[in-house]
């Protein structure tokens, strides 16, 4: 674990927020100079605290108003190996997320579609037909809220 001071936090909220700011605004924000600010940065992705920056993409707006969890419990452990499941279902396009969970299902699904007609193709040609797939548990989301980290 990495000692984080509130200057630290606050860095983290903003890029939380938004991570494409560069270091000049996130200095400016919190009245640091640009080097300053790319340091601790640069201090907390090397610490491992920052891992990756990525872009979310509105799926609705490019077509895809259906998301659905899917919890999939594999027939018979051991015939199929949880590797070859893993690699089966992550090279369909419209599995967003794969979850290997403890519980009632073994993995956890989020599978976008364009309508729910295109989430039945999916299950049916794809999901159904992967290796080991025994029972499915569909959970269609309604609506979703951005919660904030564990920094809150």
């Amino acid at each position: 674990m990495i000692d984080l001071d509130p200057i630290d936090r606050q860095i983290l909220r903003a890029l939380q927020e938004d991570a494409t700011q560069k270091a000049a605004e996130i200095g400016r924000r919190f009245g640091l100079s640009q080097p300053a600010a790319w340091r601790r940065i640069k201090r907390l992705t090397d610490a491992g605290v920052i891992t990756t920056r990525r872009l979310d993409l509105d799926a609705e707006k490019l077509g895809f108003g259906v998301t659905v969890f899917l919890g999939v419990k594999l027939a018979t452990k051991g015939r199929v190996s949880l590797e070859d499941f893993e690699r089966a279902v992550t090279a369909i396009p419209e599995v967003q997320l794969v979850q290997h969970v403890l519980g009632l299902y073994d993995y956890r699904l989020r599978i976008i579609a364009r309508d729910l007609p295109d989430f039945e193709r999916v299950l049916r040609r794809r999901i159904m037909t992967l290796p080991g797939v025994g029972n499915v548990e569909a959970n269609v989301l309604l609506s979703e809220e951005r919660r904030p980290g564990p920094l809150g």
